[in-house]
C-alpha cells in the first residue's frame, strides 16, 4: 500500500470521531494525550482544525490515503509549530483503518509528515512523543532516524494509570543523511 497525504478536512471528522471513540477511553489516550476530553466530539475537532488555518497556523493536520483505492487509512499532525525555532512536534498519528494495520502503513504516514517538515517546510527539528509500551511505534521511529532524547515517567493518565512515554527527535540534517543513504 502506497500512501499520500492530503490535508484533512471537515468531511473527514465523522471517520475520525469514529476510529478514536470507538477504541474505548485508553486507546483515546494513546491517540490524544491531553488534547481532547473523550469522546471526541465534533465541535471539538472543529477548534482544533482552527489552529491549522492561516499564515500563523499552530498545526498541520493530515489524512493519509491509500493510493490504489483513494480511501482515507490514517491521520497524523505537525503540532507545535514554531517558525522562529523552525521546529514542530509529530502527533495524534493513527492508522485508523484495522485492515490497514500492521503492513508498514505508520511508517509511510510518518516518512510523509517528514517530507512535509523537512522539505516542503524547511524545518529544522521534529519531536514526538511514543508511549514506552508501544513497543512497535518505537521500533519503527528509531528505525526512521528519530533519537531519544528522554524518558518521561509516568507522564500520561488514563483513567487510574499512569504511561511513561519517550520524548524522540530528528534534525534536518539526519532526515538528508538517511535520504541520501
Amino acid at each position: 500500500m502506497d500512501i499520500t497525504l492530503r490535508e484533512f478536512t471537515a468531511e473527514d471528522i465523522p471517520r475520525l470521531i469514529d476510529w478514536v471513540n470507538t477504541g474505548g477511553p485508553d486507546f483515546f489516550v494513546r491517540w490524544a494525550g491531553t488534547a481532547f476530553e473523550y469522546p471526541l466530539t465534533e465541535a471539538q475537532l472543529e477548534a482544533h482544525l482552527a489552529e491549522a488555518e492561516g499564515p500563523e497556523a499552530t498545526r498541520r493536520v493530515f489524512a493519509a490515503v491509500d493510493d490504489a483505492t483513494g480511501e482515507v487509512v490514517g491521520h497524523a499532525e505537525l503540532s507545535r509549530l514554531d517558525r522562529k525555532n523552525r521546529s514542530a512536534t509529530i502527533s495524534r498519528l493513527l492508522v485508523g483503518d484495522p485492515s490497514a494495520r500492521g503492513r508498514g502503513v505508520g511508517r509511510q504516514i510518518v516518512s510523509a509528515v517528514l517530507d512535509v517538515a523537512f522539505g516542503e517546510m524547511s524545518l529544522h527539528r521534529v519531536d514526538l512523543y511514543v508511549l514506552e509500551f508501544h513497543v512497535a511505534a518505537l521500533s519503527m521511529y528509531k528505525a526512521l532516524g528519530f533519537k531519544t532524547e528522554g524518558h518521561l515517567v509516568e507522564a500520561r493518565r488514563a483513567g487510574d494509570k499512569y504511561w511513561n512515554a519517550y520524548y524522540m527527535a530528528m534534525l534536518r540534517e539526519e532526515w538528508l543523511e538517511r535520504d541520501s543513504a
